[in-house]
Formats: C-alpha cells, sequence, structure tokens
C-alpha cells in the first residue's frame, strides 16, 4: 500500500516539474519577444525592393540572418523553414513569407543569394543592405553577428550570428521568437499558433 502511495506522490511530482518546467520556458520566450522592437525592414532583395510593409494583413514573414558561406546553421535553419512550410495546410502556405536577411554585405550579392536560395525554394527572398541598415535592423531585433577573420582557411573569415526565426508581420511586430532548432518541430508550432491568432 506504501509503495502505491509512493508512485502516486513520484508520478504527480515529476508532472508539477514537467509543468513548472514549460512554463518557465514559455515566460522566457514571452519575455525575449517583448523586449525586442522590431519595426520595419525595408531592403534590395532577390525580389526587387522588399518591405514587411508589402505583406498581406494575414501574412508573416519568417526571417532569419545569416549568410551564404556559413557550413551549417544557416542552411540547416532555411532547411527547417521549408520544411514547416511544407507540413503546413496549403490554405496557411501562402501566408508565410520566408526571409534571409544576409549579415555579410560584403560577399552576399543579390545574384550569389539568389543562387543560394533556389535549392530551398523559389519563393525564398534574400535581402540584404550596407553595414549601416543591417546594424540597425540587427539592433531592434536583438541580432548579433561578428566577422571571425580566418586566415587559415579558403573562406578568409567566417560570421558568428543569432541563429534564431522570427515570425514578423508586416508593420513589424515580432510575432514569435524562435530559437534554432535542427527539427522543423518548434517553428511548426509557433507558425500554427500565431497564424491563427491573425
Amino acid at each position: 500500500m506504501m509503495t502505491r502511495r509512493w508512485r502516486y506522490l513520484a508520478v504527480v511530482g515529476v508532472v508539477l516539474l514537467v509543468a513548472i518546467a514549460l512554463l518557465a520556458h514559455q515566460w522566457w520566450q514571452g519575455e525575449g519577444e517583448e523586449r525586442l522592437e522590431g519595426g520595419p525592414i525595408a531592403l534590395p532583395s532577390t525580389h526587387g525592393e522588399f518591405a514587411l510593409s508589402q505583406l498581406d494583413e494575414d501574412q508573416l514573414a519568417v526571417i532569419f540572418f545569416g549568410y551564404t558561406w556559413c557550413p551549417d546553421v544557416c542552411p540547416m535553419s532555411l532547411a527547417v523553414v521549408r520544411q514547416a512550410r511544407q507540413r503546413l495546410p496549403a490554405e496557411h502556405r501562402d501566408r508565410v513569407v520566408p526571409v534571409m536577411i544576409s549579415v555579410d554585405p560584403e560577399r552576399d550579392t543579390l545574384a550569389r543569394l539568389e543562387a543560394y536560395l533556389a535549392s530551398f525554394g523559389e519563393d525564398f527572398i534574400g535581402a540584404t543592405g550596407s553595414v549601416e541598415q543591417l546594424e540597425e535592423i540587427a539592433e531592434r531585433y536583438g541580432v548579433v553577428w561578428r566577422k571571425v577573420e580566418a586566415p587559415d582557411s579558403a573562406v578568409d573569415y567566417t560570421v558568428d550570428h543569432t541563429a534564431s526565426l522570427y515570425l514578423v508581420d508586416r508593420h513589424g511586430e515580432i510575432r514569435r521568437r524562435v530559437l534554432h532548432s535542427p527539427t522543423s518541430a518548434p517553428l511548426e508550432a509557433a507558425l500554427d499558433e500565431a497564424l491563427d491568432a491573425m
């Protein structure tokens, strides 16, 4: 009889710990979003001039800050965006606009961005601008990046950068920030929630 009671208490304890951990995670994600200003983005892109204000009221941009010479995180994140969009119901797919903003304007021309993004989908938009433009946008979105010299490498330098995905509406409001993940599940959940709320 005592063993059964201890088992019951152990199960209740584990359930409470999981619930507390989930609430803490949701609070932390929400706190991060509140601190981020977001705001308008208007940059030259692979699809002409791109601006968030061009989105329809029911659309969201999934914005990723990266660069084409990135060996791992960038292609993985863009593949996650592609997979999450493919798994959305057909009526939601057109409401999601994938955008990669390059934080390597020195090497990432629009032509290079277009060629790079072609493998993820023809509707993926690549955008970049001057260092000053990118720094101003990055500050508002809480994005950090820095150039890391690699003199013994064929690429001369790499760029360390924030790897989150930002779900942003036409007004520049960050609806969700999704931390880097090798799977599409977190992005799918965030998109479902954000799109349903619009």
